[in-house]
């Protein structure tokens, strides 16, 4: 192994490749992870690694990373969240409380429940599975040393001792010590906030939760299963915790102040029943249960849940991992894009196109110097996986590497120390030409300029160079341009994504915007952009250029589109300052230089080839690499949100004409006018069953923030009316009917223009009409309809229209709600607009 120099302490590992075991203190790491007796750096040399044997003999103590890597809830969490919920409890004592007074055909909204409740746990165990099986594919695999040979584990097959490998973009699973440095910078910012990489030595230590952005090496674990610093965190926030759902807390506000009403509604009820009306208990309660059932909106919980679930499952499908359920709602609502270009727009790989000497240097002896360069990198990044391709090793026989710099997204570029066969000895550097070279200069200006005319073409341009400077000199990495020789350029094609195109041209379309954040040269981005179609590709900026101040920057990054030489804070400032102004912000990314980005951003999108260290931080993995898939996962997004806010409209709805009915009835102390059974037909066809179909419905609208006040400014009216109109056709069926039977006929009249009524609501919602929406309407109207007319369903549900007056009253008094109804909604949309 060649050296690896860290410019920053100067020190480094041995030339010789041997490893180092540095003592440290002793582990105790308990009764599940061995014994204070247990040294793992002791246990067996560094360079080889466990046995077989060794690593059984702590498997049985019990001294493994036994720490599941959880993708979801289990199963006892999701049926517990399913049925012990506050408004279960509810419903279960009324149903209850049915069972006891009877008939059992006004508990039929207890089973209701029941039925809910179940779809609920089986669509969440679906997609459980659906994320589960997703998330084996994605899973880290370590590296570890065993028997001698580099091996692949999985991350909970990882024992106490284990020597692990690190390479750039790897995330370090577990706790340990530092055997190995081979020019390794660890990044510790997701845990401990400072944002710049650290370089670490044999000795150090290194925690779960960070990852490699340079370099490489290999540890010793120390602390493994929830010993671990991350395991230890995961322990109070899980994967599967919840980002933040303005849906969820909406619902969850509306639904505490249901509960606040439920009780007092309920004594006022039963109060005016038996004692003002005089009715008996059985019935005076029957009617309060009847008043107060429809308060519960508890199917809009039950298709929330259901919406997500049945999204989880949908791009499972399309091998997309969503890591945490509402991040679906969250790309509903994202107006922003930001696309890192490598890996995203572009493929991974990359392919030499051409190689030109400069100031008559001989191409033979550049072709072996690049060859030299590629061997001297073991974890070579994507460029250099090109030049190694293009120039094999073989073509550099006699040369040596006696020192090595690894490619950081910071400096922009990377090092070695290369001895000729003759013993001549020089340091050579690999980067980006407008970082190596000083536009000062009027020789090293020609080269600049010749380097931006190939960007302009989309070409991706590095310049190999000479320095008289030792790869450990003070200030190499700030100042690269002292005594800087250019002595080629390696021009490299970049592979675009051919489905980049169409999805560009999506986000376009549905007013998303996107902005290309790269690391590389901004006129190369610009170019690549430009063949992709993005709007804005011809204005390029170059990220240096930028200002510091947030407002500055973000008026900015709202001027352009394309920004190249970002270096990795830059790209977590610009997500910051994109939020400042508003913007719901989606990042995509699958190198390192991402990872920050990523955990700052509203929504983070990772490809499944990225580094474990992108896809740890992401929500949402494309596990296929494709960039297709962004469509669907945020049309998806968009379905969810915009239908369960269209479907909330018909249960908050119900909720506002039961509160005022119940009211009024406690106002005007007469007869609650509804059975449960009554109600729970009602609800059925004209919000339930519906909605059901509607909460899956396509819906390709962007979803707005202010979820309860967006919804209750229809709500409110539409009940209001509701409640109004059935209330009076119910009090005129009081002055018109006589007799012992009065009270049924008086409550067929009010249910029927309570379900005109509220079959309007849901023809308004169903809206824009498609084939299959008016079949809807129509289906539950004709259901109703059937009610009315078969003989044991009208006994059943206690529903019989007498005479000819008042049904045709209450058919009257719906027609004029339903002009009501279209007018307030017509109101409030210019009123309040969105």
């Amino acid at each position: 192994m060649t050296e690896r120099v860290d410019t920053s302490h100067g020190a480094a590992a041995p030339p010789d490749g041997t490893a180092l075991a540095v003592p440290h203190p002793r582990t105790k790491a308990g009764a599940a992870h061995g014994t204070a007796d247990t040294d793992p750096t002791t246990a067996a040399p560094a360079a080889t690694g466990l046995t077989t044997t060794q690593v059984a003999e702590r498997v049985a103590r019990g001294e493994v990373n036994d720490v599941p890597v959880r993708s979801s809830r289990s199963t006892a969490d999701i049926v517990r969240a399913n049925v012990f919920t506050r408004f279960n409890a509810i419903i279960g004592v009324l149903f209850a409380i049915i069972l006891v007074v009877g008939p059992i055909q006004d508990g039929l909204f207890g089973f209701v429940i029941i039925a809910n409740t179940l779809i609920g746990i089986v669509q969440e165990l679906r997609a459980k599975r659906t994320l589960d099986n997703l998330a084996v594919i994605g899973e880290a695999r370590p590296t570890v040393r065993r028997d001698g040979a580099a091996t692949e584990v999985r991350t909970n097959e990882i024992v106490l001792g284990d020597v692990v490998e690190l390479s750039p973009g790897e995330k370090v699973v577990v706790d340990g010590t530092v055997v190995e440095s081979d020019g390794l910078e660890v990044d510790e910012s997701l845990l401990t906030g400072e944002a710049d990489p650290v370089h670490k030595q044999p000795g150090d230590t290194v925690m779960s939760g960070s990852f490699v952005v340079a370099g490489g090496g290999a540890f010793t674990t120390t602390r493994v299963g929830r010993e671990a610093y991350a395991a230890q965190l995961a322990e109070e926030a899980s994967r599967f915790t919840l980002v933040h759902s303005e849906l969820r807390s909406g619902i969850s506000q509306i639904l505490k102040y249901i509960t606040w009403m439920i009780v007092p509604a309920a004594i006022g009820l039963v109060l005016s029943q038996m004692f003002v009306e005089g009715q008996s208990a059985d019935e005076a309660i029957r009617r309060m249960v009847g008043g107060i059932v429809p308060m519960v909106p508890e199917g809009l919980v039950l298709l929330t849940s259901i919406a997500f679930a049945i999204g989880v499952i949908r791009l499972g499908r399309q091998q997309c991992l969503v890591q945490e359920l509402p991040a679906i709602e969250g790309l509903a609502r994202v107006d922003t894009v930001c696309l890192d270009k490598t890996g995203t727009l572009t493929e991974g790989g990359m392919d030499v196109a051409e190689v030109r000497p400069l100031n008559g240097t001989d191409p033979a002896y550049v072709q072996r110097v690049l060859a030299a360069f590629g061997g001297s990198d073991p974890r070579p990044n994507a460029s250099l996986k090109a030049i190694v391709d293009a120039h094999p090793a073989e073509r550099a026989a006699g040369w040596r590497c006696a020192g090595a710099l690894p490619f950081s997204s910071a400096r922009k570029y990377s090092g070695a120390r290369l001895t000729e066969p003759d013993g001549t000895e020089h340091t050579w550097l690999l980067g980006a030409p407008d970082v190596l070279l000083d536009s000062g200069d009027p020789g090293q200006a020609a080269t600049l300029a010749e380097t931006d005319r190939l960007n302009e073409e989309g070409l991706r341009v590095l310049l190999l160079a000479r320095t008289s400077r030792p790869l450990d000199a003070p200030g190499l990495a700030a100042d690269a341009t002292s005594a800087t020789e250019p002595v080629a350029l390696v021009v490299l094609e970049q592979r675009l994504r051919p489905e980049a195109p169409a999805t560009l041209r999506y986000f376009a379309d549905q007013d998303v915007s996107a902005k290309v954040i790269s690391g590389d040269n901004a006129v190369s981005v610009g170019a690549v952009a430009a063949k992709l179609g993005l709007p804005g590709a011809e204005s390029t900026v170059d990220a240096r250029t930028l200002p510091a101040d947030r407002e500055e920057l973000a008026a900015a990054l709202e001027d352009g589109a394309v920004f190249g030489r970002v270096t990795p804070q830059q790209k977590r400032d610009m997500v910051g300052a994109l939020q400042s102004r508003g913007h719901t912000v989606a990042m995509t990314g699958d190198g390192v230089n991402d990872v920050l980005a990523l955990k700052d951003a509203d929504i983070g999108v990772s490809m499944g080839s990225g580094s474990e260290a992108t896809k740890a931080v992401a929500q949402i993995v494309l596990l296929n690499n494709s960039f297709a898939t962004l469509p669907s996962v945020v049309a998806e997004g968009r379905r969810v949100i915009g239908n369960i806010e269209r479907v909330a409209n018909l249960f908050l709805t119900k909720t506002v004409y039961s509160v005022l009915l119940a009211l009024l009835v406690i106002c005007t102390q007469v007869p609650y006018p509804f059975l449960p059974r009554h109600l729970t037909l009602l609800g059925g066809l004209t919000i339930g069953i519906p909605a059901f179909f509607l909460a899956l419905a396509p819906n390709k609208e962007r979803a707005r923030p202010h979820f309860v006040r967006r919804v209750m400014r229809y709500a409110i009216p539409s009940g209001v009316i509701a409640a109004t109109a059935t209330f009076s056709v119910y009090l005129l069926a009081r002055s018109h009917y006589t007799g012992p039977d009065a009270l049924a006929a008086e409550t067929s009249a009010a249910t029927l223009t309570l379900f005109l009524v509220a079959l309007w609501v849901l023809a308004i919602v169903a809206r824009p009409y498609t084939w299959w929406r008016i079949g809807l309407v129509l289906t539950m109207a004709s259901a109703f309809a059937v009610v009315l007319v078969t003989p044991f369903l009208q006994e059943f549900f206690a529903l019989r229209l007498v005479g000819t007056v008042l049904p045709w009253t209450a058919v009257a008094v719906a027609a004029a709600s339903a002009v009501a109804l279209e007018l307030a909604w017509r109101w409030v949309g210019r009123r309040f607009p969105d």
